[in-house]
């Protein structure tokens, strides 16, 4: 695939060159350069923004299997290139190839979910209490919406806030994360290909602080989505609310996986890889904290231990690699200072905790495990996005589970347990927005609602039909007939 790496901004319906470019480095092999990418400038934004309202009136009211088939040619041609464009991704991102593969190909389920959304849009009719008057209930447009993304799922997580915008009739301006533009502009230019009107769709690159000011600071843009740290949520969240701009935010979290005293410790150890340490834990869902029962607790950590030590980290792009890179030097720089603070605290280091030096000089980092820990420590309360998990023992269920809840944030908890009894207790009982019982903590739906409480979301929901509750506008009309 070529990409429109210099003429990489899309505005309009057209590629264009922007200020100036950033280099793309391959995290797995850091000599190598994916590209230099373009800017946009201020103005160029601008332009973006009046493009998008122009045109979203029209695509508003574009009949109904014409949006259908814009959306369902996007997503089968997501799927049938994820092999070529998932690779793309982990060249850029750092995860494996299987990973950078089946983000794609779920990206492309979100198209293809909402294509046909588009032909279910109905309203309501109800009763009034005034006689000879009907009352109907209807949804519209919100208008302009500006799809702000982060760089750990470039092209799934901005798949499924762009896929619902278009299928209830909004225009998008979306800016992408500066370390993951090629994945970007691969989505862009499949959308740019699918008959969607110019306009309707435009892509800004550039920086936060430039680009993504502009956009949640302008009157002009009627919604936000917004997915990223709780620190940049919290400003996009300060800017929009003056201008009664519409917000959306999907933020951090601090997820906890409990292993009850019942639990098959080969699915409690599975269950903490696949959400510890895939995608190098760089997950808003990944469970950091494993919050262990004393019965379980010495069996479950030297089988975890094992399993860990039996991980191959590496290239990307390389067979047989579990976990990949992190996304650069400035997150690895971070995970390494996050583990000399649990070794300051008292934690006890079990496996890892070190960069790897490998064949290819990239930015990599032995997946990490820490026992003896406390729920009260920052490592246990902050976001750490490292390929690293701290055990804590308790001695009940009942102090597990308020161990869950310790914490400012609520995406996610998870629990492994053979009892039925426990398994309610968790699910009625975990103050989080998604709650896994014997699965791990990552991993969720294309078609049922996905966020948290407390400080890991802000807004209505994402995905699913509920993602109309963000992108669209209740009408309630009355009428008299005479």
């Amino acid at each position: 695939m070529s990409l429109n790496k210099e003429n990489a901004l899309y505005i309009g319906g057209e590629w264009c060159t922007g200020t100036h470019t950033v280099a793309n480095i391959n995290p797995s092999n850091i000599t190598e350069s994916l590209g230099d990418f373009a800017q946009a400038s201020q103005a160029q934004v601008q332009q973006a923004i009046a493009c998008a309202r122009q045109a979203q009136p029209v695509w508003e009211k574009t009949p109904l299997e014409q949006k259908q088939k814009v959306l369902q040619t996007i997503g089968d041609e997501l799927i049938a290139r994820c092999d070529e464009l998932g690779r793309l991704l982990s060249s850029e991102e750092g995860k494996p190839f299987a990973e950078g593969r089946g983000e794609i190909y779920r990206a492309g389920q979100f198209f293809q979910y909402y294509a046909a959304e588009v032909l279910r849009q109905m309203g309501d009719m109800a009763e009034s209490v005034r006689p000879g008057v009907q009352v109907e209930v209807t949804r519209e447009a919100v208008g302009v919406v500006a799809v702000i993304s982060p760089w750990n799922f470039p092209t799934a997580t901005a798949s499924w806030k762009i896929a619902p915008a278009l299928a209830f009739g909004n225009s998008v301006i979306w800016k992408p994360a500066n370390l993951t533009p090629a994945s970007a502009v691969g989505l862009a230019d499949i959308i740019h290909r699918s008959g969607l009107p110019a306009g309707v769709f435009n892509l800004v690159l550039g920086s936060g602080s430039d680009v993504g000011d502009t956009l949640i600071h302008s009157r002009d843009i009627d919604a936000v989505s917004f997915t990223g740290s709780v620190d940049v949520g919290r400003k996009v969240a300060a800017a929009t609310a003056p201008n009664f701009v519409r917000c959306q935010l999907e933020m951090g979290s601090k997820n906890a996986l409990v292993i009850a005293d019942d639990a098959d410790i080969n699915i409690a150890v599975e269950a903490t890889i696949a959400g510890s340490f895939s995608g190098t834990g760089q997950k808003c869902t990944a469970s950091s904290r494993l919050i262990v029962l004393d019965s379980v607790h010495d069996a479950y950590v030297e089988a975890l231990t094992a399993r860990i030590n039996s991980l191959k980290v590496g290239h990307a792009l390389e067979d047989g690699v579990f976990m990949g890179p992190v996304v650069d030097e400035r997150q690895l720089s971070s995970d390494l200072k996050w583990v000399e603070r649990a070794k300051a605290l008292g934690g006890e280091l079990v496996t890892g905790g070190e960069r790897l030096t490998l064949e290819h000089d990239g930015y990599y980092m032995a997946p990490t495990l820490f026992i003896n820990t406390q729920n009260d420590w920052d490592i246990n309360q902050e976001e750490l996005f490292a390929p690293m998990a701290c055990v804590q023992r308790v001695g009940s269920l009942d102090e597990a589970i308020a161990k869950v809840n310790e914490t400012r944030f609520g995406l996610t908890a998870g629990i492994v347990t053979s009892s039925l009894r426990s398994s309610a207790l968790f699910k009625q009982q975990a103050q989080t927005g998604c709650v896994m019982v014997n699965l791990p903590t990552a991993g969720t739906d294309y078609h049922v609602p996905f966020g948290g409480r407390k400080e890991s979301s802000f807004g209505p929901r994402e995905q699913g039909q509920y993602a109309r509750d963000f992108y669209t506008i209740v009408k309630t009309a009355y009428q008299r007939a005479y």
